[in-house]
């Protein structure tokens, strides 16, 4: 039986009022972690405001929180870092898997998104050790991607190679020093495919899933026992859920994209 995010997170809805104590006061100010070069999910607008989908999601919550959320920019691989050193208060969606459950404490999930294999058009690759045998795969640092590819690839031959950000991996298989990348297939799509300098690029082979490395969906990040943050965060996005602001936001960036977390459908 498949659970979809907006049932989950209703559940935690109704349970709003047997959490209100550990509630953030109203008009309190929280820092928030964010990548802004993870497009389209965060980013810097033309005028320099961080920007995207989490963005969004985000401001919607602490808006309806009544809580004021600044946004601290970093790399995606020092957001956890910067959690436990007590730099920010909160980083933005990531997923919950369980190498990163046994350091810091997760939301309910905010969205799901698969993990795909891009290549340029034409190439033979496919996500497996046995095809990528001696070629430069990109991730970046931190990510699950990164994790997948090390477990998996780098024993059997795969050059795996990290790096600080998607930005960075785009320019480097358009320049033609990668032969593939392993990312998130919508960061991808909106942040690079659909773009001029990636025309001559594409998503390949099946989604990359792995039950240990990977989890079912992204969340908010929050240090281990600081429930007053991640009930928040949870009450905020049961009712930007309940009241079809989640919904808006994912059509603004998504289109029809389906990218609500169905448990029972199996982990990513």
């Amino acid at each position: 039986m498949k659970t979809t995010i907006k049932h989950t997170l209703g559940l935690a809805l109704l349970g709003l009022t047997l959490n209100t104590g550990a509630a953030h006061a109203a008009g309190e100010t929280l820092r928030v972690a964010a990548d802004l070069s993870y497009p389209p999910f965060q980013f810097r607008d033309a005028q320099g405001t961080p920007s995207g989908y989490e963005i969004d999601v985000t401001n919607a919550i602490c808006k309806e929180m009544q809580v004021t959320c600044n946004y601290v920019v970093t790399s995606f691989d020092a957001e956890i870092p910067s959690l436990l050193a007590k730099k920010v208060d909160f980083i933005s969606p990531q997923g919950a898997t369980e190498k990163r459950r046994k350091v810091i404490d997760f939301s309910d999930f905010v969205y799901h998104i698969p993990t795909k294999l891009v290549v340029q058009k034409g190439s033979p690759l496919l996500p497996t050790p046995e095809s990528l045998k001696g070629k430069r795969v990109a991730v970046q640092q931190g990510s699950i991607q990164e994790m997948y590819a090390n477990a998996y690839w780098l024993p059997k031959g795969v050059d795996v190679v990290a790096y600080a950000d998607q930005d960075t991996i785009y320019q480097d298989l358009v320049a033609g020093r990668l032969d593939a990348a392993l990312s998130p297939a919508v960061a991808v799509t909106y942040g690079f495919l659909n773009k001029p300098e990636g025309k001559d690029f594409t998503l390949t082979g099946p989604e990359v899933r792995d039950d240990k490395l990977f989890s079912i969906g992204s969340s908010y990040g929050v240090r281990q026992g600081d429930t007053k943050t991640k009930t928040l965060l949870n009450q905020g996005l049961a009712k930007i859920i309940a009241d079809g602001t989640w919904d808006k936001i994912r059509s603004k960036y998504f289109g029809d994209l389906d990218i609500a977390v169905h448990q029972g459908a199996g982990v990513k």
